[in-house]
């Protein structure tokens, strides 16, 4: 493809560049090593962050998982403590620990505010086996408290200095399915200094998506933020799902600050909706939007090395009413491939929306 330096109006063609520098009329950004990375994000991310997006103060728990050992942080810790809601910490000793779902956790709906912070020592895995996390205020399971279930307050679920590993969503096709670490519907949902990897959902069918998070519905049309975090980071630790290899929505807008999005796949077949004959699915590398009114705003981000079997390698954004928009901010875009179709001078994007993306100071190519 060809590369890009985009500005606010236009594109102009460049020479091409040496491995890991940008090109870039704003702040410097780097790409994303190909080693594992020591901390979530963009380290080199001037996007400003809003307060609302802001990590939460945990300095004074509700509650806390474990007891100082490793042994002590157990599944049914964690899924008792996500039940119960508040400010959830962990105490699990001084090294990093991995712990083991054995059922995914499930907010109940009657919960104000559910805050699950890692310290940036624990990783919940789903063992390639289950679904990590799930809120659905639509789901009369986990209590329905409103008779507007799609559009209410709370709960608020935010998750923050945590890794997702090998969630996996697959049949589970309640709401569309999709979300093979976190699943969300109603509510707000924020993720800051996060890490996902290795996330699985099903690997075909026309709009369920989101190997690590699947959102549907947020309070007022409220953005999910997600800021400081990971998704991949190196070859082998993407996530793979039939649309949104990271993320995906109906409905939903995103602000992504000072993140990476690295080595995901959409690997679905037929497109959205499915051609004849072909199960549907393939759009989104990294993410995948679609919906009406919604808007996707990218900042100080790096999204690389992502792969749509059918189209948006990067980012597939299909407002249906042609009203959502969608802005890039001193980012790098690039090396994304697009399997069978993209939006022309925007390698990797596929968008249908008002006008066309809007870009400042970011490299696409």
């Amino acid at each position: 493809m060809s590369s890009f330096v985009l500005l606010a109006g236009g594109a102009v063609g460049l020479p091409p560049v040496a491995a890991g520098v940008a090109r870039s009329t704003g702040d410097s950004l780097s790409s994303t090593p190909s080693g594992v990375r020591s901390a979530p994000g963009n380290p080199r991310g001037r996007a400003s962050v809003p307060a609302e997006a802001r990590a939460v103060d945990t300095s004074r728990p509700t509650r806390v998982v474990g007891r100082g050992t490793p042994a002590s942080c157990t599944s049914q810790a964690v899924v008792a403590a996500v039940a119960a809601g508040g400010i959830i910490t962990f105490s699990c000793g001084p090294k990093p620990v991995t712990i083991r779902m054995k059922a995914t956790a499930k907010v109940v709906n009657t919960s104000a505010r559910v805050v699950l912070d890692g310290g940036g020592k624990v990783t919940l895995s789903g063992e390639g086996r289950r679904r990590i996390l799930y809120m659905n205020t639509c789901d009369k399971a986990q209590k329905w408290t409103t008779s507007h279930c799609q559009d209410q307050d709370r709960p608020q679920l935010t998750v923050q200095n945590l890794t997702f590993a090998d969630g996996n969503a697959t049949g589970q096709r309640a709401d569309g399915g999709g979300g093979g670490a976190v699943f969300v519907r109603g509510g707000r949902l924020k993720v800051v200094g996060s890490s996902f990897v290795r996330n699985r959902c099903e690997p075909t069918g026309p709009d369920l998506g989101g190997a690590a998070i699947r959102v549907l519905d947020q309070w007022r049309d409220q953005p999910v933020y997600v800021v400081d975090s990971t998704f991949g980071g190196a070859a082998g630790q993407g996530g793979v799902c039939s649309n949104g290899g990271a993320l995906s929505s109906i409905g939903v807008s995103w602000v992504i600050l000072n993140s990476v999005m690295t080595h995901n796949r959409a690997i679905g077949n037929g497109a959205n909706p499915a051609r004849g004959g072909t199960p549907g699915g393939g759009s989104g590398g990294a993410v995948y939007t679609d919906g009406d009114r919604f808007t996707v705003r990218i900042a100080g981000s790096v999204i690389e090395h992502n792969s749509a079997a059918e189209g948006g390698g990067a980012v597939f954004f299909v407002s249906n009413d042609r009203t959502g928009g969608m802005t890039i901010e001193k980012s790098i875009l690039r090396d994304n491939r697009s399997g069978k179709f993209e939006t022309k001078g925007f390698p990797g994007i596929f968008f249908l929306g008002a006008g066309r993306p809007k870009t400042v100071s970011s490299t696409l190519r």
